[in-house]
């Protein structure tokens, strides 16, 4: 299916960014949004020919700007020949139609754009269901009686993807109708994934799973642990789909390594849910490899603060986690010990050059020892009891020691506490054998 702004005829797409800082933004933080939406926009494909930022005390109901920002943005689209205005903050149906007609251009919201470049980057089969979802779910309240032009809902720059153009009235019915459909195949695509989290806690290895802000350089520490082979590029959201390595540890152990899309401030709660599923990896892991970009100190803050909120919508919020802030190549002496006064406990890597890489490694293990420091006796005679362990836990050693089986399990503490009544020390004679 397709999706966007028509077809484009005559390559990047000019365009004018415009934001609006209100009374809970500081300036900093208003200026980053709206360099951030440059990046976004380029991503997507546009050339951005300039930028207006307006401070207010509300959006304005009628055209968020004041009448006289409408003015100057309509002068400032005119005189750079762009023909499509993005908007920082969501719009309604409304804002959007009074706007293209004051401003003499097609306009959309950030997180139409966001849905179009994630339609752009998706490329396996779930990855572009679970788009298709999102961009359906941002559709369906902006139907109107008489249908919506679904090029209207953004995104577009340059691309074909998504919901769009085959069919300029889509009603609500057709919509669900397709929204339940592609509901049925991310359940189906769940299932197989379920399946492989099952072999995989059979096999006792330890998850461990990589987040962060887009553009943290997530694929390239993967790469660098793994040889993943993952693209990389020096863009926002250049790889959605979830991939899963082993990792070898410092200490000798395997684990399972994933690395997941990207997160960003006011990222669109549509593709929160339809990413849902994806994002399990994250709410299952035993350890998150929090990679944070080093450079722009001052904005580091705000995008650790906007990946724990994604993790909290996720329930993973208390999930250990180790801080790797990545590029310190790029870092000068004295930001390099700023940042080591401001996060003490961060571990200092640059996934490109390799530094600090094994000093992670070393890391990872510490955090992962608490998952291989349970011996359970069980009655041989329980095999309930043994089949929940090895769904709990992670098994790395089962010995036979007269009627009890003997297990030498990593678990999770909320999980241990099932077991308590099997705690035991290990015999002498298998202890030894189990020993590192």
């Amino acid at each position: 299916m397709d999706a966007g702004l028509g077809p484009d005829t005559r390559g990047a797409e000019a365009a004018v960014i415009i934001g609006v800082q209100l009374p809970d933004e500081s300036d900093e933080e208003a200026m980053e949004s709206l360099a951030e939406l440059e990046a976004l926009a380029e991503t997507a494909g546009a050339q951005v020919q300039g930028s207006i930022l307006q401070k207010r005390t509300s959006y304005n109901p009628s055209t968020v700007l004041g009448s006289g920002k409408v003015k100057e943005a309509g002068t400032l689209v005119k005189a750079t020949d762009s023909d499509l205005v993005i908007f920082d903050n969501d719009l309604t149906v409304s804002q959007q139609d009074r706007l293209s007609s004051a401003l003499g251009a097609r306009v959309i919201d950030r997180k139409a754009l966001i849905l179009d470049i994630f339609a752009q980057h998706a490329h396996t089969r779930e990855g572009r269901t679970q788009v298709e979802l999102a961009q359906y779910s941002y559709l369906l309240p902006r139907i109107r009686g008489r249908g919506v032009e679904l090029s209207r809902m953004g995104g577009g720059i340059g691309t074909r993807r998504g919901p769009g153009e085959t069919k300029l009235e889509v009603d609500r019915r057709r919509i669900r109708k397709r929204m339940r459909k592609l509901e049925a195949d991310l359940t189906q695509m769940e299932s197989v994934r379920t399946t492989q989290r099952k072999q995989r806690i059979r096999a006792g290895l330890p998850s461990v799973s990589l987040v962060g802000y887009t553009n943290s350089g997530k694929s390239t520490l993967l790469n660098r642990f793994t040889g993943a082979g993952v693209l990389v590029e020096d863009q926002l959201f250049s790889t959605l789909d979830s991939t899963t390595r082993r990792l070898v540890l410092a200490d000798g152990r395997t684990a399972v390594l994933s690395d997941t899309v990207g997160f960003i401030r006011k990222l669109p709660h549509e593709l929160v849910a339809a990413f849902r599923s994806t994002l399990e990896v994250v709410r299952e892991a035993d350890l998150l490899i929090h990679v944070v970009e080093a450079r722009g100190e001052e904005f580091i803050g705000e995008r650790m603060q906007a990946v724990d909120e994604v993790l909290s919508d996720l329930g993973a919020s208390d999930t250990p986690r180790v801080i790797a802030l990545n590029k310190v190549d790029t870092l000068e002496p004295q930001q390099r010990l700023f940042l080591r006064r401001r996060y003490p406990s961060a571990r200092f890597i640059s996934a490109r050059t390799g530094e600090g890489i094994d000093e992670l490694l070393a890391g990872i293990a510490d955090n992962l020892t608490s998952l291989f420091n349970l011996t359970l006796s069980i009655p041989a005679g329980r095999g309930d009891i043994i089949a929940s362990v090895y769904r709990d836990g992670f098994v790395s050693h089962t010995e036979v020691s007269g009627d009890r089986i003997v297990m030498r399990v990593g678990m999770p503490a909320e999980k241990a506490d099932r077991y308590s009544g099997y705690i035991s020390e290990a015999p002498p004679e298998i202890a030894s054998n189990w020993q590192d």
